[in-house]
């Protein structure tokens, strides 16, 4: 694998690729809350047009929070809903910043997710606080976010939307995500693909075998710092 020639762009999904992330945090709050099937709501492989709606910016925070707050017990609170819809997002692991500095200075780098206006604003703050957002921001050519996009993965023609921004050729680009429908809907769309399971591996680990040339401390090593 080391050998094969660099791709001319690089594709990278952001929760469970690089940032950390917990599907079954939001489950667990919203049960708590009186929700009694959120995970039937909401679940990383399909969810309502609800979430879809935020996710491609069709809908606004306030929408989602009053339709949410309608799942609730009575006299649960807006602070309350907010906190359990954002409980998923778990921080980032500070190898991830000399990672994608690393691959940025090989090839074009892109960083595409599903996620919404709640959760950005939330994770950029975040970042910001740990390790100051421009940092990672810097080593990527171009960032998407589905809200802002419009269009979600794994719609193969959002993965063409964003190649034929940028004009790479998908047949020379590389897409990494930890979701499965995602990396199809990357590969119906003509792309070099590699699902990535966060549980069992380091995804600078394939990056490495893959040809990239990364700093020892673009590793991961232990858990994330509290």
């Amino acid at each position: 694998m080391a050998h094969r020639p660099l791709p001319e762009a690089l594709i990278l999904d952001f929760g469970g690729v690089l940032y950390d992330i917990d599907y079954a945090a939001p489950v667990r709050a919203f049960e708590a809350l009186g929700v009694a099937d959120f995970a039937g709501l909401y679940k990383q492989a399909a969810q309502s047009p609800m979430f879809d709606d935020l996710e491609c910016g069709r809908i606004s925070p306030d929408d989602f929070y009053t339709q949410m707050e309608a799942h609730c017990a009575p006299g649960t609170t807006r602070l309350q809903v907010v906190e359990a819809w954002n409980s998923i997002l778990t921080g980032m692991h500070p190898s991830r910043i000399p990672l994608v500095q690393a691959l940025g200075r090989q090839t074009r780098l892109f960083l595409f997710s599903n996620t919404n206006v709640i959760h950005a604003n939330v994770f950029e703050a975040w970042m910001e606080d740990r390790f100051g957002l421009m940092a990672f921001r810097k080593a990527f050519e171009g960032i998407h976010y589905s809200h802002e996009m419009g269009i979600r993965k794994p719609d193969p023609d959002a993965f063409l939307s964003l190649c034929s921004r940028h004009r790479v050729d998908p047949r020379k680009a590389v897409f990494i995500d930890d979701s499965e429908q995602h990396v199809k809907g990357a590969h119906a769309a003509g792309l070099e693909t590699r699902w990535h399971n966060p549980v069992e591996s380091d995804v600078a680990v394939w990056l490495a075998q893959r040809g990239f040339e990364l700093p020892d401390s673009a590793f991961r090593k232990g858990p994330l710092p509290a």
